[in-house]
């Protein structure tokens, strides 16, 4: 059964939008293309991440040692909605346009900076 109220509580968070924000855009990011994006500790994006996979926000596949986080597709429509929704807001915001770009710069990123 998927609760509501743990979507919410995962859209909550400054730094978990910002990281929805960027998933959205690429359709798929790992850890360490978040780490150095939004230019925060790996543990603290890692943290985050698990709290938006247990309220059924995202889903992740593993590629060897690799983890890749996207928009989990069996989410509810109204939830699909309300990111599809919030998505342009999220990218005009100067923060997510920075997070952006950081991406966007990021060395050893087309063959996958993990492993």
């Amino acid at each position: 059964m998927y609760l509501e109220a743990d979507f919410f509580d995962a859209l909550a968070d400054d730094t978990r939008r910002r990281m929805l924000a960027l998933i959205t855009r690429e359709g798929e990011l790992c850890v360490c293309e978040l780490h150095y994006a939004l230019d925060v500790l790996q543990p603290k994006v890692s943290r985050h991440l698990a709290i938006l996979r247990d309220a059924g926000v995202l889903s992740m596949r593993r590629d060897g040692t690799w983890i890749f986080y996207r928009i989990n597709s069996a989410l509810p429509a109204w939830a699909l909605t309300i990111l599809d929704t919030m998505n342009p807001v999220w990218q005009s915001m100067p923060n997510c346009q920075q997070d952006h770009q950081r991406l966007m710069v990021m060395i050893n990123r087309p063959v996958r900076c993990c492993g």
